[in-house]
């Protein structure tokens, strides 16, 4: 996975992926759900997360309170030593990660405590949920992340540029 191509061409596609996002927001949203989770299939039999990483290198999930609690007894602490040495509050008060890449990134880009990962990363990047109307922003911000959101919206995208 070259990360600097894929960067830069993020990047130039944001304009017209923000466009398109505006688009969408016309689209029925069962249909919507329909065209996101095909294309997330498609897509997920071509890329591997594993040649990325993409998303534990640059950003944080948002860890819920079970998250901490399930990691704090994986590493046999109490949930506050675990908050205290990993994580604080963003700006909209949610706890997140000290620092990028995540701590439990393994070099060989598979996580180190996957079975046990926080709800976000488990369902990241969104595009198979119900309801994808109601978390386009999100998606849109997720173009600048992960190859696969990228390919999905460029799919997508073809149908509104005919």
């Amino acid at each position: 996975m070259d990360l600097e191509k894929f960067r830069k061409e993020s990047k130039s596609d944001f304009p017209g992926n923000k466009k398109l996002k505006e688009k969408l927001k016309k689209t029925k949203p069962k249909d919507l759900d329909l065209t996101f989770h095909r294309l997330h299939e498609e897509v997920f039999t071509e890329l591997d997360c594993l040649d990325c990483a993409n998303c534990c290198n640059t950003t944080s999930p948002i860890f819920i309170q079970t998250d901490i609690d399930r990691l704090a007894k994986t590493f046999r602490m109490k949930s506050s030593q675990f908050i205290e040495e990993y994580l604080h509050r963003d700006e909209d008060g949610d706890y997140v990660l000290n620092s990028a890449p995540c701590p439990f990134l393994g070099a060989d880009n598979k996580c180190l405590v996957y079975e046990d990962r926080p709800k976000a990363c488990r369902e990241y990047p969104h595009t198979d949920r119900k309801n994808m109307l109601g978390i386009l922003d999100l998606s849109l911000k997720n173009t600048l992340v992960c190859p696969a959101v990228l390919k999905i919206f460029y799919e997508i995208g073809k149908d509104y540029r005919k």
